[in-house]
C-alpha cells in the first residue's frame, strides 16, 4: 500500500506538470471556457465508460448529491474558468507561483475544519520551503504590469483558495465516495455549464480544430482529468490532505522540465535551486510519514 501511494503521488505530479503546456497548446486555437468545457465533458464520457466496464453506480444519498453539485461549481466551473482566463493575461510561470498558494489554503482550512488531521510544525515549514522554491524557480518570469496582470493574478489566487476549500471538504465529508464515480456528475456539470457559457460569452466563429488543439483536449480529458482526479481522491482517503496538496509544488517543476525539453526553454541554476527547496520542503512536511514508512519496511525485512 505504501508503494501504491508513492507511485500514485508521483504519477499525478508528472501528469499535472504536463497540463500547463497542454493548456497553452489548446488555447492557441480554442477560447478558454470552450477549451475547459470540452475537456470536462469528454472526461465525463471517459468516466462513464469506465463505470460501465467496472459495474460502478453513482452514489445517490443526499450527502453525495450535495457534494457532487458543490464540486461541480467550486472545483471545476469557477476555478478552471479563472485559471484558463488568467493564462491569457499573465505568464505561465507567474500563474504557477500564484496557484502554488493552494497548499497554504489547504493548511489553513485543515486547521479549522479537520481537527483529526495533523497540521504540525513540519508541515507548516514544508509548505513554506516548497513555496519559496517555486518563487525561486519562476523569479525571472515574474514580471508585473499591474494594470494588466492584477485581475489575472487575483483570479488564480481565488481559484487556488476554492480548490483548497473543496479538498478539505471532500476529505471531511467524502470518505464514502468511490474515487472514480465521484467525479462523473461534477465533471459533467462543469463541462456543460462552461460550454453553455462559452456559447454566450466567447467568439466561437474563429475556432480551428487543428490536430494539436484537439489532441491537447483529449490528453487533458483522459490523463489530466480522468486519471489524475481519480488517483487524487483515492490518495485523499489514505494520506494527510496537506501532504497531498504539496503536489502543487512539484507540478511547476515538471512544467519547467517539459518547457526545457519541448519548447526550447532554458533550464537555469535557479531552477535547480528552487527544485531542491521544493523537494526538501516536501520531505520535511512528510517527516513523520517517512519515518513510519522506513520503519515498516525495515520490520518487513527483518
Amino acid at each position: 500500500m505504501n508503494l501504491k501511494i508513492i507511485f500514485g503521488y508521483i504519477l499525478i505530479c508528472l501528469i499535472w506538470g504536463s497540463t500547463w503546456y497542454a493548456i497553452k497548446l489548446g488555447l492557441a486555437e480554442f477560447p478558454p471556457m470552450y477549451a475547459a468545457g470540452l475537456r470536462f465533458s469528454l472526461a465525463a464520457i471517459f468516466i462513464y465508460i469506465f463505470m460501465l466496464i467496472r459495474g460502478l453506480k453513482i452514489q445517490k444519498d443526499k450527502l453525495s448529491l450535495r457534494l457532487y453539485w458543490i464540486m461541480g461549481i467550486f472545483s471545476f466551473v469557477i476555478p478552471f474558468s479563472l485559471v484558463y482566463w488568467a493564462e491569457q493575461y499573465i505568464p505561465t510561470g507567474l500563474a504557477s507561483v500564484l496557484f502554488a498558494t493552494f497548499p497554504f489554503f489547504v493548511t489553513i482550512f485543515s486547521k479549522f475544519f479537520l481537527p483529526g488531521e495533523s497540521v504540525d510544525f513540519h508541515k507548516v515549514i514544508g509548505v513554506i520551503l516548497g513555496f519559496t522554491g517555486i518563487v525561486v524557480i519562476f523569479s525571472d518570469d515574474i514580471s508585473l504590469d499591474f494594470k494588466i496582470s492584477i485581475i489575472g493574478m487575483i483570479a488564480v489566487i481565488v481559484s487556488a483558495a476554492m480548490q483548497g476549500g473543496i479538498a478539505v471538504m471532500v476529505k471531511k465529508y467524502g470518505k464514502h465516495l468511490n474515487p472514480l464515480s465521484m467525479n462523473f456528475i461534477p465533471l459533467l456539470t462543469g463541462g456543460v455549464v462552461l460550454l453553455i457559457a462559452s456559447f454566450f460569452l466567447e467568439n466561437l466563429t474563429a475556432i480551428k480544430y487543428s490536430p494539436v488543439a484537439v489532441g491537447s483536449v483529449v490528453y487533458l480529458a483522459f490523463f489530466g482529468t480522468l486519471v489524475t482526479f481519480t488517483i487524487y481522491y483515492w490518495l485523499m482517503q489514505r494520506i494527510n490532505v496537506v501532504v497531498l496538496s504539496l503536489s502543487a509544488f512539484i507540478t511547476p517543476i515538471i512544467a519547467v522540465l517539459i518547457g526545457w525539453l519541448f519548447a526550447a526553454e532554458v533550464f537555469t541554476v535557479w531552477d535547480i535551486a528552487g527544485s531542491s527547496l521544493v523537494l526538501i520542503g516536501i520531505l520535511f512536511a512528510n517527516f513523520k510519514g517517512l519515518k513510519i514508512f522506513f520503519k515498516s519496511n525495515k520490520e518487513m525485512t527483518v
